[in-house]
């Protein structure tokens, strides 16, 4: 017979100092980051019913968890919105709206990135705003580490703002309803979230200048060059023009083969933005394509345009006109590349206009077919006609065309190496046009979250069939925009919540907090465990720390015979304030880099923005639930 069989007293105790045990390697092991946190998380749920504390089938539990399911549905639907470029539009617009205020720069910046995710992982929504922020701070002369820790700030505070900003909303929400109580409301957190976020805007204007130095941070060389380098070191300011067909045009409802722009103006057509109902698309230009009225021609002049003004008037266009920042700004529509020429290929001595159509490998034919914009020998661009230059072996050439053109392009040893592709491509929007079908299905996703008309999961599910009928999200990119560490995390740590539950260990700790702080008042309570999950949230994720506090949270409510919603909105609203270390959240350290931040910056700033959101987020649950 099993000595845990012949007295359930030892049995208790035996299992107790196992889930302890289990529990302190794994924050040891989260804490030096060895192994992957999904694969410690992935362990535990293996050791644990291995030892007898929990059953397999309480082991495996979290893969049916309705919030699990959402998690990786939230994912999918985030996804929707980068692909069809929502979420860069947002960045956009806070540079245009901005200017060069710092102080409106960093209001904007937080309420965007707060806003986008609520409904969207907050890490996506930091990685997407980064380049954005970039652009704001060179055109603004602001360094970028007085916007990098604001942005990281205002996405932590996403997860304040709605039930889904963040997983352990989720996870606090999940052992609410697993415990017998209602569980949270879609805009239950944004009681607590809009003033913290009001306070956060607040202090982080007031120390913006403790953030950064005057100086801004050196631009970092990693990633590839980017495409404003190419247009200066080419020499394409002025040669790259937009020209829009307006009514009357004689180039309207003409094929490019029959108008010859190349021949007769010198004009190579690069790109062609079209007006779609929804939104604008861009067009691979081609020998049988038909321009139309509106459409706007991506353009390099070859011979220079001296009369530019006159050439539009006679031919019903409008000119306008391309500087770097645009070029820059609009690569997430036109891409370039860098290509190289090879010792062998036959390419040498040939034209790229007849290397385009004529007798070579179809890789060299596609990427030189009506795209080269620039010619480069050592590191001398060539001036003039470079479509008419003969080519030569270790010429470096600069094509340009859709992003579409620019990814097919293909290595061939013998013929083209590409060299280097932009970092831009990294923003590349694949799908603009189909921005308003995901807005639409964010809305409907919200609409039935906020009225309760199916269960949230069923809402989610629901989303991103959407996205799948109007194809914003194929299903390849939907897997590939689930983040499975982050799931297989949750998934590893919930069988810790039951175990602790079984062996007697939450209850331990909920005798050890009340008698900490015996006989004070509920505030204080409040407050100790607030302290104690941020604590624990230094080391571990804080998923995880959700995981492991929410029961106790609840249980501690129940002994003190306190609403137990009050508790386990301190235990969620303290695993989103990870402010005090780079390495606290995925979120802090993103901005690491392009903000030239050390260790000790997130301590100076982070530590007296916790305790002021620390006391502001007490005072807001005691009126709300006390």
């Amino acid at each position: 017979m099993d000595s845990r069989d012949a007295d359930p007293d030892a049995s208790v105790t035996t299992d107790l100092v196992i889930v302890f045990g289990l529990l302190a390697a794994t924050i040891v092991m989260f804490a030096v980051n060895k192994p992957r946190m999904d694969i410690v998380a992935l362990l535990m749920m293996t050791l644990l019913p291995l030892l007898g504390v929990v059953t397999a089938e309480e082991a495996l539990a979290g893969f049916s968890d309705p919030n699990v399911v959402l998690i990786a549905a939230l994912f999918v639907i985030g996804e929707g919105l980068v692909r069809t470029g929502v979420a860069q539009r947002l960045g956009d617009a806070i540079v245009r709206r901005s200017g060069k205020s710092e102080k409106r720069v960093i209001a904007l910046l937080m309420v965007v990135v707060a806003g986008l995710g609520s409904v969207m992982s907050s890490t996506g929504a930091v990685a997407i705003f980064i380049p954005a922020v970039l652009r704001v701070a060179r055109q603004a002369g602001i360094p970028p580490g007085r916007l990098m820790m604001p942005l990281s700030v205002g996405a932590l505070i996403s997860g304040m703002m709605t039930l889904i900003g963040t997983p352990p909303n989720l996870v606090v929400h999940g052992e609410l309803v697993r415990s017998g109580y209602e569980g949270f409301g879609f805009f239950s957190f944004t009681v607590f979230g809009v003033p913290v976020l009001a306070a956060s805007i607040a202090y982080m204007v007031l120390v913006r200048r403790r953030l950064a130095a005057d100086e801004p941070a050196p631009r970092r060389r990693r990633g590839g060059p980017r495409v404003s380098r190419w247009v200066e070191e080419y020499g394409l300011v002025g040669r790259e023009v937009r020209l829009r067909l307006a009514p009357g045009s004689p180039w309207a409802g003409r094929r490019l083969d029959e108008l010859k722009l190349r021949a007769r103006f010198g004009i190579n057509v690069l790109a062609i933005e079209r007006q779609r109902p929804f939104a604008a698309e861009i067009v691979e230009p081609a020998a049988g394509t038909v321009l139309r009225v509106g459409d706007a021609l991506y353009v390099d002049f070859r011979k220079p345009a001296q009369n530019l003004d006159r050439f539009c008037a006679e031919h019903r266009l409008q000119a306008l006109p391309i500087d770097v920042e645009y070029f820059a700004d609009k690569s997430r529509s036109v891409g370039m590349a860098e290509l190289l020429i090879p010792a062998e290929s036959s390419l040498a001595g040939k034209t790229a206009v007849v290397c385009g159509y004529g007798d070579v490998g179809k890789g060299a034919a596609e990427a030189l077919r009506g795209s080269v914009i620039g010619v480069k020998r050592g590191t001398e661009p060539v001036m003039g006609d470079v479509q008419s230059e003969p080519l030569r072996a270790g010429d470096t050439l600069l094509v340009a065309g859709p992003w579409r053109a620019i990814t097919r392009l293909k290595t061939d040893p013998n013929e083209i190496i590409v060299l280097h592709v932009p970092v831009e491509a990294q923003e590349v929007v694949p799908l603009p046009w189909r921005a308003p079908f995901a807005l639409g299905v964010l809305a409907v996703v919200l609409g039935l979250m906020i009225f309760n008309v199916v269960p949230n999961v069923l809402a989610g599910l629901i989303g991103c069939f959407l996205l799948g009928v109007f194809r914003c999200v194929d299903v390849n990119a939907a897997y590939r925009s689930i983040q499975w560490p982050t799931v297989f995390l949750i998934v590893g740590m919930l069988p810790f919540s039951t175990a602790l539950q079984k062996t007697g260990g939450v209850d331990l700790v909920v005798q050890a907090l009340s008698g900490a702080v015996r006989g004070a008042d509920p505030v204080v309570m409040l407050a100790a465990l607030y302290g104690l999950t941020a604590l624990l949230g230094l080391f571990i994720s804080n998923t995880a720390t959700a995981v492991l506090m929410a029961p106790v949270a609840i249980a501690l409510a129940e002994q003190l015979g306190q609403p137990p919603h009050a508790f386990a909105m301190a235990v969620a609203l303290a695993s989103s304030a990870a402010f005090i270390t780079p390495v606290s959240s995925p979120v802090n350290a993103l901005v690491v880099g392009p903000g030239n931040y050390r260790f000790m910056d997130f301590v100076r700033i982070g530590l007296p923005l916790f305790f002021l959101v620390m006391v502001l987020s007490l005072v807001l649950i005691r009126l709300v639930y006390l």
